[in-house]
């Protein structure tokens, strides 16, 4: 499996040293058990998510996560906005690593063919979710603080 980090946000490395080995790590172990994959990873600001979510989505503003599903070997592209991330995270009171574990995760699940557009599909996909992040060390993130 490669994973490919590109960090277009500088805010980024200030809050972890081995911020891409951390994306890595999180994405190959919500990967496992799937056939060898591409996947690339962009850490990125406000602005390029906006850019990409309106593009792509019709929705003018920016969001914590987009992915983009590839045929073939290469699984697609994550692409993770830093302020969005931060204010979610604070706004939930959990750790910013926490946070960012979780996108990685839910990110890595939509390259998998898991969506959210039905609350069946929700139910399922956040299960899959909190399963692996406890796995990881990493209380649900969808529980009240």
């Amino acid at each position: 499996m490669q994973i490919d980090v590109q960090i277009r946000d500088k805010h980024f490395y200030l809050k972890k040293l081995g911020i891409k080995r951390f994306c890595q790590g999180v994405i190959a172990y919500a990967w496992a058990g799937r056939p060898d994959a591409e996947i690339s990873v962009v850490l990125a600001d406000d602005d390029f998510v906006q850019a990409l979510n309106k593009q792509y989505r019709g929705k003018d503003k920016p969001t914590n996560v987009l992915s983009f599903e590839n045929e073939g070997i290469q699984a697609g592209d994550i692409v993770v906005a830093y302020g969005v991330l931060t204010r979610e995270a604070k706004e939930m009171h959990k750790p910013f690593l926490a946070h960012l574990a979780h996108l990685l995760v839910h990110g890595t699940l939509h390259l998998q063919g898991y969506d959210h557009l039905t609350d069946k599909q929700a139910q399922k996909m956040e299960k899959l979710e909190i399963k692996l992040l406890k796995e990881m060390g990493y209380a649900n993130p969808y529980s009240e603080v």
